[in-house]
C-alpha cells in the first residue's frame, strides 16, 4: 500500500467522457450539423460546462440554429436516442484502476456531473462501491460545480481536492480558484477540448485515465501544497457568495 498523499483529501471525477465514453459530443455535433449549422471551438466552448437551459439557449445562438431552445433539447435527446443505439455508454478503459489507486492514496472519492443520480446508478453501478457519501453530485443547478463540490458538500478548501474533468470550460473555472486539475480531454476527431484547455492554461493533460499514475497524483500533491498547481497563473479573486461560471 503507497504512502498517502499529504495535501490533498478528495478526488473528484467527473462521470461522462472521463468515467464513461462521451456521447455527447458526437450527438451534438450532428445535431449542428443537420441543421445547416457549423461546429466549431467556439460552439462547443459555449455549450459545454452549463446548466441545460443556458446551454440550450447558448447553443441555439452560437450555431445560429432556427430552433427555440426546448426545440434545440428535443432535438438532442432524440438524436442522442439513435446516436446510443449503435454506440452504447461503457466504462473507460483504466477507471477501475485510478479509482482504486486514488483511494490507495488515501482520497475519498465522489462523482459529479450534469445527469441525474441515476445516470450514475446505471452505468457506474459496477465501481459505485469505490465512491464515498454522497457518491454522485449532480450539477445541472449549479455549474460546474466546483464551489459547491469543495465546500458545501465536503467541506474542504479548494486547494485540498482534484477535480479530473474532460471540459475546458471547466478548466478555466478550477484556474480561477487555483484548484488542482487534470485534464483528460475525449478523443472524439472533431472535437476542441484539447485545444481550448491547452488554451486555458491546464499544465497536466493527459491522453488516457491510465497516465494518471502515482508520480502525476504526487506532483500534483506537492503543488497544492505550494500552491502552485497552475504555475505563474494568479487566479482571480473570487467573492465569498457567489460561484464562477456556469458544465461535465
Amino acid at each position: 500500500m503507497p504512502t498517502a498523499l499529504q495535501h490533498l483529501r478528495l478526488a473528484a471525477v467527473n462521470i461522462d467522457g472521463v468515467l464513461l465514453n462521451d456521447t455527447f459530443s458526437p450527438v451534438i455535433r450532428q445535431v449542428v450539423l443537420d441543421r445547416g449549422g457549423q461546429y466549431t471551438a467556439e460552439v462547443e466552448h459555449t455549450l459545454f460546462s452549463q446548466p441545460r437551459t443556458v446551454a440550450a439557449q447558448a447553443f441555439v445562438q452560437a450555431a445560429q440554429l432556427p430552433l427555440s431552445p426546448q426545440e434545440m433539447v428535443d432535438a438532442y435527446f432524440q438524436e442522442r436516442e439513435r446516436y446510443l443505439a449503435e454506440n452504447p455508454v461503457r466504462i473507460e478503459e483504466g477507471a477501475e484502476d485510478l479509482l482504486i489507486l486514488l483511494r490507495d492514496l488515501g482520497l475519498r472519492l465522489v462523482c459529479y456531473g450534469g445527469l441525474d443520480r441515476t445516470h450514475f446508478e446505471r452505468h457506474l453501478a459496477p465501481l459505485a462501491h469505490l465512491f464515498d457519501p454522497p457518491g454522485y453530485v449532480c450539477t445541472d443547478r449549479f455549474r460546474p460545480g466546483i464551489r459547491e463540490i469543495t465546500r458545501d458538500i465536503c467541506g474542504l478548501d479548494h486547494d485540498q481536492v482534484l477535480f479530473i474533468d474532460d471540459v475546458a470550460r471547466f478548466a478555466e473555472e478550477a484556474r480561477r480558484l487555483d484548484v488542482p486539475f487534470i485534464g483528460r480531454p475525449g478523443e472524439f476527431e472533431h472535437g476542441h477540448q484539447r485545444a481550448l484547455m491547452k488554451r486555458a492554461g491546464v499544465r497536466h493533460l493527459v491522453p488516457t485515465l491510465r497516465d494518471i499514475d502515482e508520480e502525476l497524483l504526487r506532483t500534483l500533491d506537492a503543488e497544492a501544497a505550494a500552491g502552485t498547481c497552475w504555475g505563474d497563473v494568479r487566479p482571480v479573486p473570487v467573492a465569498p457568495d457567489r460561484e464562477g461560471g456556469p458544465r461535465g
